[in-house]
């Protein structure tokens, strides 16, 4: 027999099926969430509140009235020492009153055939229509004609006899049946087999409900019967010379199209040649032989083939090629940059050819061959950040240009080890002090030359150059932190301005190593 899962629980009240969305729990039985309430008062309840009585739910209050001890005395409080027992409250007992007033049947006029609501045939106004294909239905009348669950423009199906359907019962009563159709597991159900198993449905067992099938016979005579997609050969149907598939011929229909240079290719067929790897249009490749190939393929059989080609270190290959074949097939460049020689004076300023925009390099105006634009010297490959133009009209790298150009002696360069190769010192002026020029009251006060805006250094209104502005005693080289102006016109650091001018004796200097008569 085949497996039959679980039934559901039904709700006590409107006897439907529960399911665990909207499942509320009361007295070991399960009701739905808009059946949560109290069946005296129609209470909306919670677990708080909640009084369970042979399987009819009421709030405290209408479940004392009811049930509870009468009588003077008794009850939650002074509102309940009464006979009530809930009978204006009752349903069953009052027809036609609600929460203590008489419901008036609702009269709506009837409208023309056709004109109506579907269900009910009365008019429908503006305030209360809902439109489903352009039929007007009341609000009250749009619900499912199975299940009466309230629908809106989401949830509603009309099916083919014009009524109106939820999702779950339009599937099960006009979608496809069998195996692996429908909404879901409530769905998937077979009503009929015309092989004489009858209504033996097993298409709405789910995949934790096949993990408890134990009858062996009954998974096999399911899948007997499950439907079984076959295989389609797309060069049956062929198409006219140099109108269908390239690769087998058949006729593309637009479901399995697709397009490679104007071509149209079943999408079986789409792939690549040699591995045939399954391609799109990313890394498909057109060969010259009118076939598609995967990148790989493609460099491999069309790509340009020897050392250093290719997609990477994998395909640096020649595929069997002789030596002859790849020199023949390898790029070739000439060396030589003065095979074609410029103008006098207009070429490279090296070797005097030619030069053409994809290999020039600037400097100072004159065009360089990028392979002629390195140092003189070491021969180092320059850039606009390492080259320096030499007074010769050559170009050096950073450091033959400081060998060869910049200050000689201990301290100078670009590190302490770069000295005079010849050991002459080629400083003209060690102190740093002009010895020609006009002399003027107004000039540097320590040597007495003008003093221009670029080196001027200022002290108490007294313009200074900076290679003077140092400590008459020490030499120190001064600046606005440690400068002080000495009573006899000079400057001086602090130490040696306190040793000259401060206060003598024990307790006073910079600290203990100053405190003397000196």
């Amino acid at each position: 027999m085949p497996f039959t899962p679980a039934e559901t629980p039904k709700c006590p009240k409107c006897g439907k099926s529960v399911y665990a969305a909207e499942e509320r729990v009361a007295g070991g039985y399960k009701f739905h969430k808009t059946c949560f309430k109290c069946g005296m008062c129609n209470k909306a309840l919670d677990s708080t509140n909640c009084t369970e009585h042979e399987k009819e739910l009421y709030c405290k209050n209408c479940h004392g009235r009811k049930y509870g001890p009468k009588g003077y005395g008794f009850g939650g409080g002074a509102g309940c020492l009464s006979m009530d027992t809930g009978a204006h409250l009752n349903k069953e007992e009052l027809d036609g009153v609600r929460n203590g007033a008489r419901l008036e049947p609702r009269k709506i006029a009837k409208a023309p055939e056709g004109q109506g609501c579907p269900r009910c045939g009365g008019y429908v106004y503006a305030a209360e229509q809902m439109l489903a294909r352009g039929r007007a239905w009341h609000k009250e009348c749009f619900k499912c004609a199975n299940c009466s669950k309230g629908l809106d423009s989401i949830l509603c199906c009309e099916g083919p006899d014009k009524n109106i359907y939820c999702k779950v019962c339009y599937a099960k009563k006009f979608g496809p049946k069998g195996y692996g159709y429908g909404q879901g597991g409530g769905a998937l159900q077979s009503d009929c087999y015309t092989n004489g198993f009858g209504t033996r449905g097993y298409g709405h067992l789910g995949m934790s409900s096949l993990g408890l099938m134990s009858d062996i016979k009954d998974c096999e005579w399911q899948s007997e019967h499950a439907p079984r997609a076959g295989v389609v050969d797309v060069s049956k149907i062929k198409a006219r010379p140099g109108e269908g598939c390239p690769r087998c011929g058949g006729v593309v229909f637009a479901a399995e199209l697709v397009l490679s240079k104007g071509r149209e290719w079943h999408r079986k067929c789409f792939k690549c040649r040699d591995c045939t790897k399954t391609l799109d249009s990313i890394i498909a490749c057109d060969g010259p032989d009118k076939e598609v190939y995967c990148r790989t393929c493609y460099g491999k059989k069309w790509g340009p083939h020897g050392y250093g080609f290719a997609c990477g270190s994998g395909f640096l290959q020649t595929d069997g090629m002789t030596e002859e074949q790849i020199a023949a097939s390898r790029p070739f460049a000439p060396p030589d940059t003065t095979s074609i020689k410029a103008p006098e004076g207009e070429g490279c300023p090296r070797c005097g050819g030619a030069v053409f925009a994809a290999e020039q390099q600037l400097s100072k105006g004159k065009m360089w061959h990028k392979k002629c634009y390195n140092c003189c010297q070491c021969h180092r490959p320059l850039d606009s950040m390492l080259a320096c133009d030499g007074p010769d009209k050559e170009i050096y790298c950073k450091a033959c240009y400081g060998k060869n150009f910049g200050p000689k002696g201990f301290g100078y360069g670009h590190t302490p080890t770069l000295v005079s190769t010849s050991g002459q010192n080629t400083m003209q002026y060690p102190e740093g002090k002009p010895f020609s020029g006009p002399k003027s009251s107004s000039g540097c006060p320590r040597c007495g030359f003008a003093v221009y805006a670029a080196e001027q250094m200022i002290s108490k209104s007294r313009i200074w150059h900076k290679r003077c502005f140092h400590c008459a005693d020490c030499r120190k080289s001064l600046d606005s932190t440690n400068l002080n102006d000495g009573p006899d016109g000079d400057i001086y650091c602090r130490a040696c301005y306190g040793r000259n001018f401060g206060p003598k004796g024990v307790g006073y200097g910079l600290g203990a190593g100053t405190l003397t008569m000196a």
